[in-house]
């Protein structure tokens, strides 16, 4: 296989690409010779499952400034355990779709890889209608009944094309996943209560900045992570994100009322220094690392890393105490971030691997006992002993600790249900308490809307009017951001959505609105969740 992440990439990253170059296709392999992950000790040894994968970074630290991830300790008993020799190949976060749409491009495909919007994602380039991965039901049916048991049908359905399976997904069972973290430390100190309103959130930000909070509410660009107002006025622009207006089916941008209360709300902030005045420029990295100084107040992020970002703060601010809290509610009495669709990461067999039921095998383990205790505490007598037949695990509170936490129980475990780690969150209370956050505050909120599957075609032609799952169309985002700087006036909207409609978007609506209306059974089309 060829080298497909760029030589601009970080040094660090480009260690882990080399290594996992000039990959061949997964040898022939019988499935009698191949070892069952979970085959004992004892057993005669057998020949290694080899095959590459591609995995996304995701921005995980200790994946981005690992020298070479193949030699990572993790992946080298992740081998041991399941007999396998995998040749991981990382594709840049921050890059993904443009580097998986190369990687397809130049036919330089490894034998598994990772996708990230089910069989029609963008970064998918279409190569599942064209043939380039396996249908995997029949051996499913054989090679991976743990998957089958355990993964809900709406998670298979989403990575299915015309009637057969695709991918292998990883799932999650709760949707409302992203959440409110505030410092609850600044907030005590202000002296007020847990905001609930929009104005009332507004207030909290002002005495965080009267008080010298560096970042009242930490921005991000594309406003990821911090699009927390556009759910209080359900306007997300996102993939998912459509409803009916009158006789159409039109993207929630569309509302002119709410949308243009929303951008308000972002220029009221911006104005008064509420937000940082980059925040359009302010990546993941940076927007992580100000957050783990202690130069923020507010911010939005995935509710499974709470625990471990409160760690990472204290080792800067040993009074650092981070909660979650309800997403601020709009005019409707509802608000919260948009709903996950039912899979996070899928997983396609390259058509020409002739060791496909060995790999099935592999995630099949994914989802048995041994993998959850290896992944959740990781090896007996280095990072947990066990006691009166008891698992004794204390989770690392160093940053380095915390980060190679996190990729063991994330990133490494392929196939999982991400909602939580139930097996770490069970030890503490703090733990459990998190538990209960998803089973009362997240599960109480929650934006949702019309979603077509697959993707709607008028879509697929024209990236500038596409969004993404958690981003604006480029033409639409472009204006966004211009608003909340004071470049135009937020009362343009309405030529906004002109040029949206003039570039294509006329023909996602009436797509979308025809499609809606004729009830055909090759189009999955999914009402909203909340």
């Amino acid at each position: 296989m060829k080298k497909w992440i760029p030589a601009t990439m970080a040094t660090v990253l480009m260690a882990s690409v080399l290594a996992a170059c000039s990959a061949k296709p997964a040898e022939q392999q019988g499935a009698s010779s191949a070892a069952s992950p979970a085959s004992s000790a004892a057993a005669k040894p057998a020949e290694k499952t080899k095959f590459s994968i591609s995995l996304r970074t995701l921005a995980f630290g200790h994946v981005e400034k690992s020298p070479n991830i193949n030699e990572d300790k993790w992946v080298k008993k992740l081998e041991e355990l399941t007999n396998t020799d995998m040749n991981i190949v990382l594709v840049p976060h921050k890059e993904y779709e443009q580097k998986m749409i190369q990687m397809f491009a130049t036919n330089d495909i490894p034998d598994v890889v990772q996708g990230s919007g089910g069989v029609n994602g963008k970064e998918m380039a279409g190569s599942v209608k064209a043939g380039v991965f396996m249908p995997l039901d029949d051996l499913l049916k054989q090679y991976g009944p743990n998957l089958l048991k355990k993964i809900p049908k709406d998670a298979w359905d989403n990575v299915s094309y015309q009637g057969k399976i695709y991918a292998i997904p990883e799932f999650l069972s709760n949707p409302s996943r992203r959440a409110i973290f505030i410092r609850k430390d600044l907030l005590d100190k202000a002296g007020l209560g847990v905001p609930k309103t929009v104005d009332e959130f507004l207030a909290v930000l002002r005495k965080f900045k009267e008080m010298g909070v560096e970042n009242p509410y930490m921005g991000r660009e594309n406003f990821k992570y911090a699009d927390s107002f556009f759910g209080a006025y359900d306007v997300y622009p996102y993939l998912s994100m459509f409803e009916q207006q009158g006789n159409q089916i039109v993207p929630k941008f569309f509302d002119t009322e709410n949308m243009t209360k929303a951008l308000q709300t972002y220029k009221t902030m911006f104005d008064e220094g509420l937000i940082n005045k980059e925040f359009a420029t302010i990546n993941a990295t940076v927007f992580k690392n100000t957050i783990l100084a202690g130069k923020a107040g507010m911010w939005s992020m995935n509710a499974n890393e709470l625990l471990q970002w409160e760690s990472q703060l204290k080792a800067t601010v040993p009074s650092g105490d981070i909660e979650i809290i309800g997403s601020p509610i709009g005019p409707d009495g509802k608000g919260g971030h948009y709903l996950y669709g039912p899979v996070t990461r899928g997983y396609f067999i390259n058509k020409n691997v002739k060791n496909a039921a060995q790999i099935i095998k592999f995630f099949d383990w994914m989802m048995s006992d041994e993998a959850e205790k290896f992944f959740t505490f990781g090896i007996e007598g280095d990072t947990y002993k066990t006691v009166d037949g008891k698992i004794d695990y204390k989770s690392p509170t160093d940053p380095a600790g915390v980060d190679e936490e996190r990729y063991r129980q994330s990133f490494l475990w392929l196939v999982q249900d991400t909602t939580y780690n139930k097996g770490t969150l069970s030890l503490t209370e703090d733990g459990k308490k998190l538990m209960n956050v998803y089973d009362t505050t997240l599960k109480n909120e929650g934006r949702d809307g019309i979603t077509f599957e697959p993707r709607l075609e008028s879509l697929m032609k024209n990236p500038d009017i596409s969004p993404l799952s958690d981003q604006a169309p480029p033409v639409i985002l472009q204006h966004m951001v211009k608003m909340v700087y004071g470049k135009e006036p937020i009362s343009d909207w309405p030529k906004v959505l002109e040029e949206w409609k003039s570039k294509g978007g006329n023909d996602v609506i009436k797509e979308a609105t025809d499609k809606f209306n004729s009830k055909d059974p090759s189009v999955t089309i999914s009402m909203p969740r909340k």
